[in-house]
């Protein structure tokens, strides 16, 4: 099993920026590809963004591009997720997952990203 522990959510104003990490621990970090995603109330959830196993390569969802960057380190077994330009319709609680085989096997419990206009 790899448990996947999110923080770092909160709330923030309309423009404002957060920081969510993800740690992990259980099995090799590295040996998994990560992604954000997200859930909003009455919708269903959504790909945020996903890095490659070294973090060389990463992929985000038109609704975030140039606004939310995700990142790894390896060597601290975690995730991020830099958000700025913050949009009230961003408001969900985001999950990291890690994925094998190109679908998610392991989620984390979400935490919740709140902005307010």
């Amino acid at each position: 099993q790899l448990q996947l522990v999110e923080s770092g959510g909160g709330l923030v104003q309309a423009g404002g920026s957060l920081r969510l990490s993800c740690a992990a621990s259980g099995r090799t970090f590295s040996n998994y590809a990560m992604a954000w995603l997200r859930q909003a109330p009455g919708k269903e959830r959504e790909f945020v963004a996903r890095v490659s196993t070294s973090g060389t390569l990463t992929g985000t969802a038109d609704s975030v591009k140039g606004r939310f960057t995700i990142s790894r380190d390896n060597a601290k077994n975690t995730v991020y997720l830099q958000m700025n330009s913050l949009k009230p319709e961003d408001t969900a609680v985001y999950y990291c997952a890690a994925e094998l085989f190109g679908s998610c096997a392991y989620w984390g419990q979400g935490t919740q990203v709140t902005v307010s206009s």
